[in-house]
């Protein structure tokens, strides 16, 4: 079937994500998605093993968001933020504030996950100057971490990560360090901050799993070792829970099921279940009174034009009420006895180093960088949408995938990888 004349004629002007595009093969045309499949415009249907880089944890089209977006379009698709209020951003952050652990009631809306953690950043920058403490400019961020492609997010991902080290030695220098994963590594993360805590304004870290990083797993003792440092040296302490949180890990965040709560979290991705773009940046009270001040000049001077965007916020609402009222856990633990099973062949399979499952998460990590664009061809010919990336061939699929579904998709990966017995 020839390519649809919207593609051929726009793909002169589209510049794409995340690839060469002289090289690269031309994008799958999408007519709709339904469910955990995404339809081709050539009728082909593909089964979504990654919900849209983790954002459609309900699958695509679920009823509820579907009919709250469409009442709001009727009242106000958006209206600026400054200056005014909507009911919908202001029911969304009381609730995301009675959700969150401790005294994380702070929220302030943008529209991106990057955008969430350059805010989250200014922030700790702010209050210190608010403090008038000089001196803390630097961020401390881990090996494995990745927080964005914006400036800013680009300084505190792992240098050697690759997608970001074209730009070493061109953005101002962070502090990186190596996860406390043990004692040994928390002592010598210790003797760091005693070295230069001075000059840091906080450490931010992704709970429990660095996503884009290589889909690297930790335990929550890291997040406490973490929480210990930071509070011992003075430090704010920031998550960026925007792939972890409402429900990927298995608890709807992953600071609360781990019992450590940070000074800022950043949430995206799943917010609006997969819907419309949206993200929060959330504070303790800690944080928010460094700002509440007789004085204009203290104020956080940031305004993104969408931010808080209603049709957004009604989105996120709809998506809060089904994690209210459906089976989430146990559509997720669903999901991870799945992978279990599903990918175990894998650890047979040529260049394999590892295969490994949290909650709705399944890896397959080699031991060299995979070809994305070939391995995304032969999942596509087997009937499923898989976008590896680096060294990892991953599952994040909606929490709502059939039993059947998933089992398609580790199949795929099975054949496709040439594992044995699956």
């Amino acid at each position: 079937m020839a390519d649809p004349d919207w593609l051929t004629r726009g793909a002169r002007h589209v510049w794409r994500p995340y690839c060469q595009m002289k090289t690269a093969p031309p994008p799958l045309p999408v007519a709709r998605t339904e469910g955990c499949r995404i339809v081709l415009e050539d009728g082909r249907e593909l089964i979504d093993g990654i919900a849209s880089w983790w954002t459609a944890c309900h699958g695509y089209n679920h009823p509820h968001i579907r009919q709250a977006v469409a009442a709001q379009l009727s009242r106000a698709p958006h209206v600026m933020f400054g200056g005014l209020a909507h009911e919908p951003a202001y029911r969304l952050a009381a609730r995301l504030a009675a959700l969150l652990p401790g005294d994380l009631d702070h929220v302030f809306f943008a529209e991106s996950g990057s955008v969430s953690v350059e805010i989250a950043m200014k922030m700790a920058l702010q209050y210190w100057i608010n403090r008038g403490v000089a001196g803390r400019v630097k961020f401390l961020a881990f090996l494995g971490g990745y927080h964005g492609d914006t400036l800013a997010t680009m300084t505190v991902c792992d240098p050697e990560e690759g997608m970001h080290s074209l730009f070493a030695g061109v953005m101002p220098e962070q502090a990186i360090a190596a996860l406390p994963a043990d004692a040994d590594s928390e002592a010598a993360l210790d003797r760091l901050l005693a070295e230069r805590g001075r000059e840091i304004a906080a450490m931010i870290v992704e709970p429990r799993v660095q996503g884009a990083g290589g889909m690297l797993f930790h335990d929550d003792d890291v997040l406490r070792r973490l929480r210990r440092l930071a509070d011992k040296h003075d430090l704010l302490l920031i998550f960026d829970e925007i792939f972890t949180g409402f429900g990927r890990t298995g608890d709807l965040f992953a600071c609360a099921g781990a019992g450590v709560t940070p000074d800022i979290v950043t949430l995206s991705k799943a917010l609006t279940g997969g819907t419309l773009p949206l993200s929060a940046t959330i504070a303790n009270g800690r944080v928010f009174e460094a700002f509440w001040s007789d004085d204009p000049g203290a104020a956080l001077m940031h305004g993104p034009t969408y931010m808080a965007n209603p049709l957004a916020c009604a989105a996120a609402n709809a998506s809060l009420d089904l994690f209210e009222t459906g089976d989430w856990k146990g559509q997720v633990a669903a999901v991870a006895a799945g992978l279990e099973a599903g990918l175990a062949p894998c650890r047979a399979a040529p260049g394999v180093v590892g295969v490994r499952v949290r909650g709705a998460i399944g890896v397959v990590e080699f031991a060299e960088a995979v070809d994305v664009a070939t391995l995304c061809a032969r999942f596509a010919a087997e009937g499923v949408w898989i976008r590896p990336m680096g060294k990892v061939v991953y599952l994040t699929p909606p929490f709502t995938i059939s039993r059947g579904e998933l089992a398609q998709l580790t199949t795929a990966i099975c054949k496709v990888l040439g594992a044995r017995a699956c």
